[in-house]
């Protein structure tokens, strides 16, 4: 059987490519985070939009890279799954910012904090389940990763439920209870998007080891 650790030399600009927009998933998760703690809000959607901008072309040029190149350094199935699970943090991230600063102001004294502090640790854990590709496909590291963000996932499920009992029991403004939902809904949907990275690369792991 021929070796994976014989080719990675001649693919490994997948890894790079792919470490790259890692990056800049946590690149939006940290943006969300002073989103929701700043009141100058400019300057942190003009970060938005670059990561975003960022993993779009990242994105196009991993597509394009796989028809070009004839050796790759995991199988092109991995890599493309792992593309577009990637591809699906930043692109949840920004829906939040977009619905957010136009409804900010009318959910004053709802925290987010918590929730997007919890997202970015989730997008500190992809990066890292991502760098560990090019070191061997060792399986213990990656399934320690792995179950961080599964518990990072869990209590994200955990948070999603907290304010619905206070925020329902208020009764004098249901728009606003149903417009907090909705973004907690996506903070919580954007950590569900790292777990789902976590499980590709914990499952190519499984498959090469």
């Amino acid at each position: 059987m021929f070796s994976l650790q014989t080719i990675f030399g001649k693919g490994d600009k997948f890894y790079g490519l792919l470490e790259a927009s890692a990056e800049a998933a946590r690149e939006s998760s940290r943006a969300m985070c002073e989103l929701v703690t700043r009141t100058d809000r400019t300057p942190v959607m003009a970060a938005f939009a670059a990561a975003r901008a960022r993993e779009k072309a990242l994105h196009a040029q991993i597509g394009e890279e796989l028809v070009n190149t004839f050796v790759t350094a995991l199988d092109r199935e991995d890599i493309e799954a792992l593309n577009s699970a990637l591809y699906k943090i930043p692109k949840t991230i920004e829906k939040f910012a977009e619905r957010y600063v136009i409804v900010a102001e009318r959910l004053q004294g709802i925290d987010f904090s918590q929730r997007a502090e919890l997202l970015e640790r989730a997008a500190d854990v992809v990066v890292s389940m991502i760098g560990q590709l090019r070191h061997g496909l060792k399986i213990d590291p990656v399934k320690k990763l792995r179950d961080q963000l599964q518990a990072l996932e869990s209590e994200a499920d955990r948070l999603l439920l907290d304010p619905y009992r206070s925020l329902y029991a208020e009764g004098s403004d249901p728009i606003r209870a149903v417009l907090a939902k909705d973004l907690f809904e996506l903070v919580e949907k954007a950590v569900d998007k790292c777990r789902d990275v976590g499980n590709v690369v914990y499952s190519i792991v499984l498959k090469n080891s």
